[in-house]
């Protein structure tokens, strides 16, 4: 089981972007799915959250820019940003906790960069 994420890239402050996580392999159901960032020099933290019922959580900070958002079909999770800050510059990590065959995993996207800049 594997997370793959997309979208990450280079945008000039003010603009948006909009990144995407998708699970495959053995996954028999999908319970929460996030959205991690590091920036340089920084601890990871959380960005936003849902569970499979549709509950989201997001950083306090962030609220109000971000948006998560889920397609349970296709196992995929997308994180809309919006009005991005060179402090939102980081590598954000898709995070999961998966269902397969016999047990439990949580897993860890391998991180796409977002750097806002001019």
């Amino acid at each position: 089981v594997q997370l793959e994420e997309s979208g990450g890239g280079l945008v000039q402050p003010g603009g948006s972007l909009r990144l995407s996580c998708t699970a495959s392999g053995r996954v028999v159901a999908i319970n929460v799915m996030s959205w991690y960032r590091q920036a340089p020099g920084k601890e990871r933290e959380l960005v936003a959250s849902m569970s499979g019922g549709g509950s989201t959580n997001y950083a306090d900070s962030l609220k109000g820019r971000f948006t998560i958002s889920r397609d349970h079909a296709e196992n995929t999770v997308y994180l809309q940003m919006n009005s991005l800050k060179p402090e939102d510059t980081a590598v954000y990590y898709c995070n999961a906790g998966i269902w397969t065959p016999g047990r439990t995993l949580e897993v860890w996207g391998q991180g796409t960069l977002v750097t806002v800049s001019d």
